[in-house]
């Protein structure tokens, strides 16, 4: 069941994409974009897409948060069984490549496609969905609108979040069209696949197409305090302060160790990084008084993500006392490692031997859709590889041929998933 997935039609799809927020640089091999959720590009990429749908026949819905989803039902298939769906997402980070999250949409479109092109018709209904805002860029910590779609998160919180300029997600997707009805239903499907780019080089490194996710990474983000005194950085003594920065750079040090010494010694693909800090009054002048910092933690074994953390407390207990300074630390975001489908994994190695393709099981250190219908059905998540592991930047890329080779893995995958095989050996 070798699929003709079209290689130009991909790329002209992910290529048009890409000219929705089209970002100038000066590399001349970079091509960025910043596409943010409700914004004139992003409305424009949803436009797009729901042309794309409408073109390849499938019929487009879209939901209260703004998932868009195009069905498509083939005349052989019951349109009452539990549909298969893939896709991903059209958002980015700020001046962020142009595959994260298109590739996956569109490979899964064109996965359609090319089971149309060979008058395949699986036995079930068949979903390609894009979820809104996964990267939350503009609106919450990412993964809204799956969040939404599988109830860890409810519509009303998630249309409520607002935007550095203070708009609500609700008023955001109303200006731009795609504030829809209802809500998403992944508790109801078959399955769900997701391909994306890798976004690290391992398959770069191992010369390998397309790789097999095996369980997605939980992550942390701990939200940090610091206070201290503000003073005159002149005329106070350096044993007369209380400075929270100097305390803060103890934390950032305190966190990379502890990620080096869990990584050495317990799970080498533990990670963490305190990748944000805000410094009051941050004047050249001043002992600064008062800073926040944002801390991510990120494994696929959920027990060392918990001692990280408890490192960061006990760091933080430390400083009060021998620094003087007064701490909070808040865990607003906690989502544990996500195992994928054993099932849709087996479907997936045996769409690869298929078409010829060779596969590699992998974690992922990045969250993605996947993980959260993982949690009401049964997901899996496909990598291709990353031009030097490069990603959230314009000279993420991944080559044309190696995006159509992913793309005929999943294509596989799906038609597998969706009884492809056993519907036409029915109607032999």
């Amino acid at each position: 069941m070798r699929l003709p997935v079209d290689a130009d039609r991909l790329r002209t799809d992910v290529e048009a994409n890409a000219a929705f927020g089209r970002i100038e640089t000066d590399d001349p091999g970079a091509r960025g974009r910043t596409n943010l959720t409700g914004t004139g590009p992003n409305r424009e990429a949803r436009d797009h897409l729901v042309d794309r749908l409408d073109d390849a026949g499938l019929n487009v819905t879209v939901d209260a948060v703004g998932n868009v989803a195009g069905r498509w039902v083939p005349d052989g298939a019951d349109p009452e069984a539990a549909p298969v769906a893939a896709g991903s997402h059209l958002d980015s980070v700020p001046e962020g490549g142009i595959f994260d999250g298109p590739l996956g949409v569109y490979a899964a479109l064109e996965s359609v496609r090319a089971m149309q092109d060979a008058e395949i018709e699986p036995d079930r209904p068949v979903l390609v969905v894009s979820f809104t805002e996964e990267e939350g860029s503009t609106f919450g910590n990412g993964l809204l609108g799956s969040s939404v779609a599988t109830g860890e998160t409810t519509l009303d919180e998630a249309l409520a979040l607002e935007s550095d300029a203070g708009e609500t997600l609700g008023d955001a997707l109303s200006r731009i069209g795609y504030r829809g009805e209802g809500t998403l239903d992944p508790a109801g499907w078959e399955g769900f696949l997701e391909l994306h780019v890798e976004q690290d080089t391992v398959l770069e490194s191992a010369g390998v197409d397309v790789g097999v996710v095996t369980t997605i990474t939980g992550i942390s983000h701990c939200e940090i305090e610091i206070e201290g005194e503000a003073n005159h950085a002149g005329a106070t003594a350096m044993d007369d302060r209380t400075d929270a920065l100097a305390a803060a750079s103890e934390v950032v040090l305190d966190v990379e160790a502890a990620a080096n010494r869990i990584a050495g010694s317990v799970s080498e693909t533990a990670v963490a990084t305190v990748g944000s800090l805000s410094v009051s009054p941050n004047a050249t002048n001043v002992v600064p008084g008062r800073v926040e910092l944002g801390v991510d933690v990120r494994d696929v074994e959920y027990g060392s993500m918990e001692r990280i953390v408890s490192a960061v407390r006990e760091s933080l207990d430390r400083l009060e006392r021998e620094r003087g300074v007064e701490t909070t630390v808040a865990r607003p975001f906690d989502v544990r490692p996500t195992p994928m489908s054993e099932r849709l994994r087996g479907a997936a190695h045996d769409a690869a031997a298929e078409a010829g393709r060779t596969v590699l099981d992998l974690h992922s250190g990045a969250a993605h859709d996947a993980m959260r219908v993982a949690r009401v059905t049964d997901a899996s998540l496909l990598f291709a590889p990353s031009r030097d592991g490069i990603s959230h930047n314009p000279r993420e890329w991944t080559d044309w041929s190696d995006c159509a080779a992913a793309t005929a893995v999943l294509a596989g995958a799906m038609a597998r998933a969706a009884g492809a095989a056993e519907a036409t050996e029915k109607r032999r």
